[in-house]
């Protein structure tokens, strides 16, 4: 749009001028001398503001400029625009009426001045027939403000108050006197900065209100007060408020003038000119010329009133009266003005598509342009030079530059590069059409890309100018000036001899096709348009080698040339042009490398032949000066080499130690001509147990060389070391060397051939390997080059081939792997006395034999591995070497050990020793030998073997802690105890407090395979709480020998547990931790073999703070045998009763015994008892029982008489009890002895 006049075609915002801030030189309104000369002197006689809160004022004012954002359709956050123009204290306004020129000779009659912009005043470049030119929006937009808005300072002073207010009122009716006798209708908005707060400003309002009297402005509209003491957060949000204020003014303004203009159109009279024309066939405008010029104007200034609906009707009927009959028709196209209606058809038309997008109507906008486009066209064709020259196709280009410029000015949301959207969605109401795809709107670089098109056919029709057409008009003929004049079209565009001369640049084409490409490409690019920027991207590269850039051009293509995709989809003449371009500019700009690399993808025979080329590698740097050969590596993953390489296997799998057949094959796809290539080296890596093959070139000795099309050859491979370079090599050691298969052959390829090349590949180490690349490397005089194929970026030809030129197809998925089996060991791994199951706290000792049934003798390394939850650590000797311990880390294995040399038929024992394990668990050992035969160090051979230890626990046990009455008990009387100590005597220290006894029982059983002898048993005291010492004590001890623990045999052992507390004071609960060991052997292991097995109780409360009530039952003693039962006396059972108070309380029981048929009793049926704090007593109860050989229950109920709370029972020796209340054991008449030991048995229960 920059190639129209300035002005035509911006954005029409309120103009607004702003004086008295700041005393910084400004440049003044009007430039034109003449009209600078005449125009009206607006000036104010006070000094401006210049403190810096009216230098921060000035910046907000500044930045709220909206000529130069962009053209938003989304709502603006702020409701007023502004075109802001800062001045001093004075400006000048245009002058509003023109003058005579200087030879013009005064008619007697009085002459009627107009606008020097109208038309109808001789001086205007309008005079007499024009219709308007960018003059008249030059006024409105840079020379006319809509409102001036001026800022004064209010003195705080009060001696210099009236004074200044006077100056102030002075001033102000000064300026609007000023703009009133001018003629125009700007407003004048003043702003009055006080240096007082928003708060403490009102001690001026009565100054301010004569100031507002004085001056006859409107306070909401036209005054204002701005106190500046305000943070610049609330300065600006002031400043905002005042624009907005008078942008309402502004609006009016235009509104106005808007009123002005319908109304002269309305008169239906064409004005006539100061002075009518008279020179030739000279005529005044018409009445549809000035219809047109009405309609514009007020279209203009609808815009300035942003109102774009009422803009766009008065540009469509400004257009069609424009390109109607009565106004484009009947101006002869040889006539200057033809040319100016075209460019205001062109500016009407831009304009009403700035309209259509800034209301968002995109599709109809791109209708609007065709409609034009078309138009236009039509109108060239009938009354201009036609469309087939180059000044039509520069105008098309122009047409297309405008859209995309209005599209990026307009900046719609839809169309930003983070969308991805190529083109903005049609409006609803025309979503129910059947839009094409050109009626959408797209993106900028849509419309660059076809301007770019339009360039081109530029190009080609200024080509086409005769040469006698573009020489320059004095060396012409009048003929060939009047041809000139009637066969090109220069509307907006040079005369053939400035636009393709026969001498000199003239229109540098290529440049400008260029600009443009790179417009459209950076916004393709953007929204990964992928193709279309690299088409775009080629078309700069072609405009660049005609201008001869050759390092830009190169900086351009070489990125594209690299990543193309053109090559994997095989798109082979966008390559081939890609890279036939790219060489000429490595070739200009010395880039050997890519030179080189371009000629070898271009020998390809997929491309077209190119004649006259060589065609031969090794004179890809002819032309270039070379002093040191460049080492040139190149691959498949940039370009196509005329080489294809393929490695295949002949099987699936093989075993180490053993050859597998494999072939490599390479065939040429070079043009039949092309020079055969003979290369240096070539190179397969691999990865996994192979080796890296490497053949050399060797020429042949007398041999002809043959040229059959397919021609197999069988090398036979041999290892060797490699230098430091084979970093794919594997090696027989770790630190070792490197080892290769090399070979020699002749390695000449002739185009067309292929040539395979077939081996014995000796297979090493097992586990999956595959060929990886294939690395083909050429010298010549000039370069070294290596080229790598990778061998998965293409599909395999799964084709093995024969020596008879047969072809067999592998089916297999990857014919390029091969599964490499371990060889079949010979190493025998023995593990001696192996348990089925082992026990936890034993230490485990297992015995392996290692025996090598080879033919030869072994070189071996174990590799140990124990896992499982709870490993724990391990101990190997090796015979006649160190020992080996695991690390005390989470990892349990040993590598790498070195055993000694194994003979042949010989065998070596290895003892690995197991710490024991605390719980039960299941570990697996794992026993790996690597090895290989003194015969033959290359292959490792490796036996595997694991082991399952199945550690369970050889012992389970239940417990019961069962009460028992201590015989003594503390008194709070008793001094016998207490010593006072002596001065320099420690005391021991002895626990005096309450003492509760207990009995252990423990039930433990053997839950091993066998039987073991148990030689211990004991429980230990782990840990108390709660102030308590605990003694644990064996009722039973074991017989001396030990006690032999058959399978899933359940023994019990008994304890004794007395607790005391530390002190009478502390009455506490307390606790204890248990444990209950068993130590133990197997009846196969030595004496001196002893395992502890500890197995921990549950936490027991050992003293408690609730009183007790224990009962204990007694037997008499036993009659003799030889009594007669008739005259003895009966057999009596004692119960006694007894209440333990470890509380500080006085507690009172009651004990109620019920009568009942299975005893009589003696003692107190009912009766209460009083048990003093930390005592206790007892009530004796003799029963005589009723019934023998059986359980009898006496009904007894204790009862807290305090708390009416019944007690429960607790039974200790000879009693046992169940949910109902106690059971005592009677004997029978016959049992004797037996039947206390069955009422001692009861207390286990």
């Amino acid at each position: 749009m920059d190639e129209y006049p300035p002005g035509s075609l911006d954005l029409n915002v309120p103009f607004l001028i702003v004086s008295g801030l700041g005393t910084s030189p400004t440049k003044p309104l009007l430039t034109d001398p003449e009209l600078r000369e005449r125009g009206i002197l607006v000036r104010s006689e006070l000094s401006p503001a210049d403190t810096r809160e009216a230098r921060t004022i000035l910046r907000f004012i500044q930045e709220a400029d909206a000529a130069s954002l962009p053209w938003k359709p989304r709502d603006n956050p702020k409701r007023y625009k502004f075109k802001i123009k800062t001045i001093g204290r004075e400006f000048l306004l245009p002058p509003r009426r023109a003058w005579l020129p200087d030879d013009l000779d005064v008619p007697s009659s009085a002459l009627v001045l107009h606008s020097p912009f109208s038309p109808l005043s001789p001086g205007s470049t309008l005079y007499p027939d024009g219709l308007i030119d960018a003059r008249w929006l030059h006024k409105h937009q840079d020379l006319l403000p809509s409102v001036c808005l001026c800022f004064y300072s209010l003195t705080s002073d009060h001696t210099l108050a009236t004074l200044h207010d006077n100056q102030l009122k002075t001033d102000i009716n000064a300026i609007k006197n000023a703009i009133s006798q001018s003629g125009y209708k700007s407003r004048l908005a003043v702003v009055i900065l006080s240096d007082q707060s928003p708060s403490t400003v009102s001690q001026f309002q009565e100054r301010l209100e004569n100031i507002r009297r004085s001056t006859g402005l409107d306070p909401k509209a036209s005054l204002f007060v701005l106190p500046t003491r305000r943070t610049e957060p609330e300065l600006e949000t002031a400043v905002d408020n005042v624009l907005t204020a008078i942008f309402d003014q502004a609006i009016e303004y235009y509104r106005d003038l808007g009123r002005h203009v319908r109304k002269k159109r309305g008169r239906g009279i064409a004005p006539q000119p100061t002075i009518p024309p008279t020179s030739g066939t000279s005529h005044t405008l018409s009445l549809q010329g000035w219809n047109v010029r009405y309609d514009f104007k007020s279209a203009v200034l609808a815009e300035f009133r942003q109102e774009f609906d009422v803009a766009l009707r008065s540009y469509e009927q400004a257009y069609d009266t424009l390109l109607g009959t009565d106004v484009l028709e009947t101006i002869p196209a040889w006539s200057p003005r033809f040319n100016d209606a075209r460019l205001l058809a062109d500016i009407i038309a831009i304009r009403a598509l700035k309209c259509l997008l800034l209301s968002g109507q995109s599709t109809a906008a791109v209708r609007r342009w065709q409609m034009h486009n078309d138009r236009v066209c039509d109108i060239v064709d009938r009354k201009g030079r036609g469309t087939q020259n180059y000044g039509w196709k520069a105008w098309q280009a122009r047409w297309c530059t405008v859209m995309a410029n209005l599209i990026e000015k307009v900046n719609f949301p839809e169309l930003e590069p983070p969308s991805l959207l190529f083109f903005r969605p049609p409006e609803k109401n025309l979503s129910a059409e059947r839009l094409q795809p050109w009626e959408l709107l797209h993106h900028s670089g849509y419309w660059y890309r076809a301007a770019a098109g339009h360039l081109l056919d530029r190009r080609k029709l200024a080509q086409l100018i005769p040469e006698e057409d573009r020489k320059p008009s004095d060396e012409s003929t009048r003929t060939g000036v009047s041809r000139k004049a009637y066969n090109y079209d220069i509307y907006m565009c040079p005369e053939p001899h400035e636009e393709y001369p026969l001498e000199g640049p003239g229109i540098n084409h290529a440049q400008l096709i260029f600009d443009h490409l790179t417009l459209a490409r950076t916004e393709f690019h953007k929204r990964r348009q992928k193709r279309a920027s690299v088409e775009l991207a080629l078309d700069s590269c072609r405009e660049l080698e005609k201008m001869g850039k050759w390092q830009q051009l190169l900086e351009l293509l070489a990125p594209l040339w690299r990543d193309m995709s053109f090559r994997s989809e095989g798109w082979w003449d966008i390559t081939e042009a890609v890279s036939w371009t790219l060489r000429n500019a490595a070739l200009e700009t010395g880039q050997k490398e890519l030179v080189v690399a371009i000629d070898w993808e271009l020998m390809n025979k997929v491309f077209s032949r190119r004649p006259g080329w060589h065609y031969d590698i090794s004179k890809s740097l002819d032309g270039i000066s070379v002093v040191q050969p460049p080492v040139i590596n190149l691959d498949d993953g940039h370009l196509t080499s005329f080489v294809c390489a393929d490695f295949i296997f002949k099987n699936e799998e093989g075993k180490s130690g053993q050859t597998c057949p494999a072939q490599l094959s390479l065939v040429s796809r070079a043009f039949p001509d092309a020079i055969p290539i003979t290369l240096k080296s070539l190179v397969v890596e691999v990865e996994g147990g192979l080796r890296e093959i490497h053949l050399a070139h060797k020429n042949p000795d007398g041999q002809k060389q043959t040229n059959n099309a397919l021609e197999l050859v069988k090398i036979a491979l041999k290892e060797a070391e490699g230098d430091g370079n084979d970093s794919l090599a594997d090696g027989s050691d770790e630190h070792g060397p490197l080892i290769i298969l090399e070979a020699i052959h002749d390695l000449t390829l002739i185009p067309g051939q292929t040539r395979v090349f077939e081996f014995d590949i000796p297979l090493r180490e097992p586990g999956d390997a595959k060929a990886t690349s294939v690395q083909l490397s050429l010298d010549s005089e000039t370069f070294s080059l290596t080229y790598s194929i990778k061998l998965d970026r293409a599909a395999s030809s799964n084709q093995w081939h024969s020596s008879l030129s047969q072809k067999r197809r592998l089916i297999r998925p990857d014919p390029r792997s091969i599964r490499i089996l371990p060889r079949p060991p010979k190493m025998e791994i023995k593990a001696l006395q192996m348990l089925e199951q082992y026990y936890t706290n034993e230490a485990i000792q297992l015995d392996l034999d290692i025996i090598n049934e080879e033919e030869s003798d072994a070189i071996a390394k174990m590799d140990v591995n124990l896992h499982g939850s709870g490993a724990p650590l391990y101990q190997i000797q090796v015979a006649g070497g160190d020992k080996h311990s695991s690390s005390g880390n989470d990892d349990r294995g040993l590598l790498g050990i070195h055993l000694n040399t194994i003979s042949a038929s010989e065998s070596m024992r290895v003892p690995i020793a197991l710490d024991p394990v605390d719980g039960p668990t299941v570990l697996d050992l794992s026993i790996k030998i690597s090895y290989y035969l003194v015969t033959d160090p290359s292959t490792p051979i490796a036996q595997e073997i694991s082991y399952r230890l199945n550690i369970v626990s050889p012992f389970e046990a239940s417990y019961d802690l069962l009460p028992r009455i201590h015989p003594e008990w503390p008194s709070l009387f008793n001094t016998e105890n207490i010593q006072e100590p002596l001065d320099g005597d420690m005391i021991a220290t002895r626990s005096r407090g309450l003492a509760q006894k207990w009995a252990l029982v423990t039930r433990y059983a053997s839950f091993a395979h066998e039987e073991v002898l148990v030689s211990d048993l004991d429980v230990e005291v782990i840990s108390t709480q709660g102030n308590v010492t605990c003694i644990a004590s064996k009722v039973e001890a074991l017989p001396p020998n030990g006690q032999i623990l058959s399978p899933k045999t359940i023994e019990e052992g008994h304890f004794e547990l007395v607790s005391q507390k530390s002190s009478l004071d502390d009455r506490s609960p307390a606790t204890a931790d248990l444990a209950f060991v068993i130590k133990w052997r197997r009846i196969s292991t030595p004496d001196t073999v002893l395992n502890v097995t500890t197995l921990p109780l549950p936490r027991f409360y050992v003293t408690v703070a609730e009183p007790r009530v224990l009962a204990t039952a007694s037997y008499p003693t036993p009659r003799s045998p030889s009594a007669r039962p008739d005259t003895s006396p009966p057999q009596l059972l004692f119960l006694d009763i007894t209440i333990e108070n470890p509380s500080s309380h006085f507690l009172t029981f009651g004990l109620t015994m019920e009568p009942s048929d299975e005893f009589a009793f003696s003692g107190a049926k009912a009766t209460t008892i009083n048990v003093l704090p930390i005592a206790r007593r007892s009530i004796t109860y003799r029963l005589l029982p009723l019934v023998r050989g059986a359980w009898i229950r006496p009904t007894l109920v204790v009862r807290d008489k305090y708390f009416q709370k019944v007690l429960k029972i607790i039974p200790t020796e000879g009693i046992k009890s169940d949910k109902d209340g106690i059971l005592l054991w009677v004997p029978p008449e016959d049992e004797g002895d037996d039947g206390n030991d069955e009422a001692a048995a009861a207390t286990d229960i």
